[in-house]
């Protein structure tokens, strides 16, 4: 694997390090020495995936707190998509700043999202799957959002008028 460090410290982009031959290639999607050797957290203790049916879907902007907080490696199985990550870590020299990368299923392009971050998606075409990783299990409660089209962060999305959820529709802006 290729580990990228983003402008955000601690978020990286992973490229596979594929090996091809004429059947095709192989290539890990984790290792935990490789993530290790980057100082990265590797200890997965659940595995989620979202289907989503319609273009322009956003999921977002999601993150956890109080001792719930969570790392992420997210990977887009089918279809593409385009992932936002703000950095809310208050001692961080990018806080309040996000960045947004295009995960598909031909890039084979990963994402590790660090705890501290809020996280979001929005489908760019129809049926999409995206599988992801979490090193906290989820814990009704800490879950908190954020309004996707914050003015505070100024995301620039594919889309000005996404399709929400209801719960997504009603987050609040955040306060910094």
């Amino acid at each position: 694997m290729k580990f990228t460090e983003t402008k955000l410290k601690g978020a990286y982009i992973i490229d596979l390090e594929k090996r091809e031959d004429s059947r095709g290639f192989f290539a890990r999607t984790f290792c935990a020495d490789e993530f290790a050797r980057v100082g990265l957290k590797g200890q997965w203790v659940q595995g989620n995936m979202s289907l989503s049916k319609t273009k322009y879907t956003l999921r977002g902007m999601h993150y956890q707190t109080g001792g719930a907080e969570e790392a992420k490696l997210i990977r887009c199985t089918r279809g593409s998509i385009w992932d936002t990550i703000i950095d809310l870590r208050k001692n961080s020299a990018t806080y309040c700043q996000y960045i947004s990368v295009e995960l598909t299923s031909d890039n084979y392009t990963m994402l590790y999202v660090p705890e501290g971050f809020a996280h979001g998606f929005i489908t760019l075409e129809d049926n999409i799957e995206v599988s992801y990783q979490v090193s906290q299990f989820f814990t009704p409660g800490k879950e908190k959002g954020i309004r996707w089209n914050d003015p505070l962060f100024g995301i620039k999305w594919p889309s000005f008028s996404p399709i929400l959820s209801e719960k997504d529709a009603e987050h609040p802006d955040f306060e910094a």
